[in-house]
């Protein structure tokens, strides 16, 4: 039996050993595609995956539990032992990783408890996860054959709180779940969050998180152990080599001989996890969302991050620089030749049939009526869209209407005719339409745009989505309203044959037939704002603010006769769709929050 120890060093079976990990997220990756990936990082020279475990794919739904496919965390790490690499597993109840909620399930957000805290009641959630989840990895640790060297008890806590009795908390939960493989703790590597995220007295090794300056980050990452009287082993637990991305922004780069100097400093001092090796995809509604003070941003469906292997999961230039660094700094490691991926272009595949949502909103979505618009959540809806119905009685020519704290981005539709877009600075200011009927249909299409996964807005008001307080017409709330539920986690069909109406939300389809099989990348330049089913499968969303102007499809999505069905909420759409074999990004010159 492997035996893994932290000492001096890590020890492995008796040994010292250098910990050269990338991450590599499963649940960002179709499943078909593990394999290449962890194949691509054992190429590179490297003996470790590292990998978050996020809560809200594996309890979307309060009590029901899920490990196959995308979140079938156990094949993920059996595969990773049948390659040859040593898992670092990362499954604490937060993860950050810009993704939607930092992990977090939403259903959380309609219990009464303070999440990320020694709270009773959120800590009785965690303990029915983690019943769930670690009963399936426990027999994977070193200490019982497996691959898994240790576990994460919590993530980069120190940016965020300082509750001591949560992590002792979540130390404990996870020991009475069978956990004995070694614990540890991530968190920038400065004093003040290593102090409040640490669990040195507990005998938990502290591990830094940074993407340059490796000694100086390493050296207060030591100064902190010494002041404990420990002299325990250094690690970078994340090395960011690049970054993620926002709409309307430009995309972050970073230069390759620049990262290799970098992560050849910390190499030289102690050991590393690169984040990310294969960032992936942010697929379905999963992607994150950064704080800027009353201001959300939302990051774009690409996980690209700038990493050694690019979306798709084939090598970059930044995988052969790191690739000959580490034979050059480590010549007796064993390197290959990573495996690379086809991909290919269509063009003119023409438009089949196309139909309004309000058309077919009534066979798509279950009405549910109450006298005050309800959020998402108290609707139990975690993700999506919200699509609100009322009627308004005429009251004057030019009425005035108002949406009271709402989120993230709301479209108004009286009798039809849009009205106004709003986004969350704007929501609440007012609207003045000119009613001719004295009955009117008003519609409002909210969209949830992503929960801020970072920071000290984990339980801010507006991390509930849709309409919060109600519509004022006036000066008063107006009364009765029909919800319909537009989550697009659940197979649905689409009547083709209903109407269709310039300049409102519609559905559009089209179909070809493929011959053999290969990833390739859906050109979305002539489209508004919305999201991708392909055969079904939700692979994210779009928007013209760019920079992002393409989805990645996955060759595991496609067959040999597909449907491609985008939900668009602009009016503006494309009589051919068009693939391509590489990613389309526009050239952001600012971000359009600054404009």
């Amino acid at each position: 039996m492997t035996t893994f120890e932290i000492k001096e060093e890590f020890m492995l079976d008796g040994e010292p050993f250098k910990i050269l990990s990338g991450a590599i997220h499963y649940f960002r990756i179709h499943p078909d595609e593990w394999y290449h990936s962890l194949y691509n990082l054992k190429a590179l020279g490297f003996n470790t995956v590292e990998t978050y475990v996020p809560w809200n794919m594996h309890e979307k739904e309060e009590g029901t539990f899920t490990f196959t496919g995308f979140s079938d965390v156990v094949s993920f790490i059996q595969l990773a032992q049948e390659v040859g690499l040593y898992v670092i597993l990362r499954p604490t109840p937060y993860i950050c990783a810009e993704w939607e909620f930092g992990g977090l399930p939403a259903w959380l957000l309609e219990k009464n408890c303070r999440i990320r805290s020694s709270d009773p009641v959120f800590l009785t959630y965690v303990r029915r996860y983690y019943e769930e989840l670690l009963e399936k990895v426990v027999s994977l640790q070193v200490t019982h054959g497996g691959p898994i060297l240790m576990m994460q008890i919590e993530n980069e806590y120190g940016s965020y709180g300082e509750d001591k009795d949560y992590l002792k908390a979540i130390k404990q939960i996870m020991e009475d779940c069978g956990v004995n493989v070694p614990f540890f703790t991530s968190d920038g590597s400065w004093l003040a969050t290593l102090r409040a995220g640490s669990m040195v007295e507990e005998g938990v090794l502290p591990t830094g998180n940074f993407g340059s300056k490796g000694k100086a980050n390493f050296a207060e990452l030591k100064k902190f152990h010494e002041s404990y009287h420990k002299k325990w082993p250094l690690m970078c637990m994340e090395f960011w080599d690049g970054w993620f991305n926002r709409w309307g922004e430009p995309i972050v780069t970073r230069e390759t001989d620049e990262l290799v100097e970098a992560l050849k400093e910390v190499l030289e001092i102690g050991s590393v996890n690169l984040y990310m090796f294969h960032g992936g995809t942010n697929f379905g509604f999963m992607n994150g969302c950064s704080a800027r003070g009353t201001r959300d941003l939302p990051q774009i469906t690409s996980y690209d991050y700038g990493a050694p292997l690019d979306e798709q999961g084939n090598p970059t230039e930044k995988y052969y620089a790191i690739q000959k660094m580490i034979h050059e700094l480590f010549p007796e490691i064993v390197q290959m030749e990573p495996l690379i991926k086809t991909s290919f272009a269509l063009e003119n595949v023409p438009l089949t049939n196309k139909v309004s949502l309000v058309s077919v909103i009534d066979e798509i979505s279950q009405k549910v009526t109450s006298k005050y618009p309800q959020t998402m959540e108290e609707l139990g809806q975690a993700y999506g869209y919200l699509f609100y119905r009322t009627t308004l009685q005429k009251e004057m020519d030019n009425q005035r209407l108002r949406i009271i704290d709402g989120r993230d981005r709301a479209q108004v539709f009286v009798n039809g005719e849009h009205i106004a877009t709003q986004y969350q600075e704007q929501i609440g200011e007012d609207l003045f339409v000119s009613l001719i009927d004295e009955e009117n249909q008003l519609d409002i299409l909210v969209e949830n745009m992503s929960r801020v996964n970072y920071g000290h807005k984990l339980l801010a008001e507006t991390q509930r989505k849709g309409i919060r307080q109600g519509v004022m017409s006036d000066l008063h709330f107006m009364l009765e309203w029909d919800h319909y539920c537009l989550s697009f986690d659940k197979p649905f069909t689409i009547d083709f044959s209903q109407e269709w109406q310039a300049g409102q939300p519609a559905f559009y389809q089209y179909r070809f037939t493929l011959e053999e099989l290969a990833d390739t990348f859906i050109n979305l330049q002539e489209f508004g704002k919305g999201i991708v089913l392909v055969n079904g499968h939700h692979i994210g969303r779009f928007w013209h603010k760019g920079a992002q102007q393409s989805l990645y499809i996955p060759k595991g999505f496609l067959q040999k006769e597909n449907e491609v069905i985008i939900f668009e909420t602009e009016g503006k759409f494309a009589e051919t769709l068009r693939f391509t074999k590489t990613p389309q990004y526009d050239l952001v010159e600012t971000s359009l929050y600054e404009r």
